[in-house]
């Protein structure tokens, strides 16, 4: 990772630590009020990865019971891994089953789970997320837009694993989707650094700011800053502070909309990231987000 990945990571760690433990606290508590002790917990590859074992941690902490954590392949366009999802099924009923990811944006990996459980009709397709500011996940520890630590780097936050992919010259129809170890980046791996700084403010308190829903949907405002931009597709918005923090470090972009110019608590690195690489700020009337990031067409670039 570069300096720069590291320094919003570490920047994100500081600020941010709190209401992610707090969220994974709640999330928890509805985890566990649902499935109780059956629960198995099926992280979504890769960014679902790290969630998922703190969410485990915690129920582990909280009831003084262990439950069986996985990660599953789903990828845009592909589905998810059925191999996976037939393990799962002949060790656990469908019932037990507890999908989970980071945050939703715009909802997207939650459809693809819906169309992806037509085949597995007794399998909630349900999320569980630490932030749903789309009101997309079926369990969530806020509404609230916050930035999660974890979303500011790849693989050396996810256990050196690399996104999962699917190449049927190299992989047989019975075999698991793919992923590459990196083990070249043991010596940069921060994956426990990241879970033991959340866990240890498991019980302290904290308040999320929670909006009802407006009288438009998160997709439809996400498909009117497209209109009003001029953006024809809109996988190039992406709502949301851990996306347009992903926006920044990852892609080029082209704006950054922001809900205020003056909220550095929440929004500090995304100003100072947008600065550093001459990227304009622009506050909009946002009503479910902070922040939303706009990717440059390559087109224009």
């Amino acid at each position: 990772p570069s300096h720069e990945y590291l320094a919003a990571f570490y920047d994100a760690l500081e600020r941010y630590a709190l209401p992610t433990a707090r969220a994974v606290e709640e999330v928890s508590r509805k985890i566990y009020a649902d499935r109780g002790a059956d629960t198995v917990l099926v992280s979504l590859a890769r960014a679902g990865t790290p969630i998922g074992i703190l969410i485990k941690h915690c129920i582990e902490r909280e009831y003084g019971v262990s439950v069986p954590h996985y990660s599953i392949s789903i990828i845009r366009g592909r589905g998810i891994d059925k191999n996976a999802m037939n393990y799962l099924l002949e060790r656990y009923s469908p019932e037990r089953i507890q999908f989970v990811d980071g945050w939703t944006g715009k909802g997207a990996i939650k459809r693809q789970l819906v169309e992806a459980m037509r085949d597995y009709p007794n399998v909630d397709p349900g999320l569980a997320v630490l932030s749903d500011p789309a009101y997309a996940a079926g369990k969530c520890g806020t509404h609230d837009d916050f930035l999660i630590p974890s979303s500011c780097l790849n693989s050396t936050v996810s256990g050196l694993i690399s996104r999962t992919f699917y190449r049927s010259d190299i992989i047989g129809s019975d075999q698991f989707h793919g992923a590459l170890y990196y083990k070249e980046f043991e010596d940069f791996d921060l994956s426990y650094h990241f879970i033991e700084k959340i866990e240890r403010y498991f019980g302290a308190g904290y308040t999320f700011e929670e909006k009802l829903p407006g009288r438009i949907s998160p997709l439809e405002e996400i498909r009117e800053i497209a209109d009003k931009f001029g953006v024809d597709d809109i996988n190039f918005v992406k709502p949301g502070i851990g996306e347009a923090t992903r926006v920044l470090l990852r892609r080029i972009p082209d704006m950054i909309l922001v809900h205020s110019l003056d909220d550095k608590e929440r929004l500090g690195h995304i100003y100072r990231l947008a600065e550093e690489k001459q990227v304009p700020v622009e506050v909009y009337p946002l009503r479910y987000y902070r922040c939303c990031g706009m990717i440059k067409k390559l087109a224009d670039a």
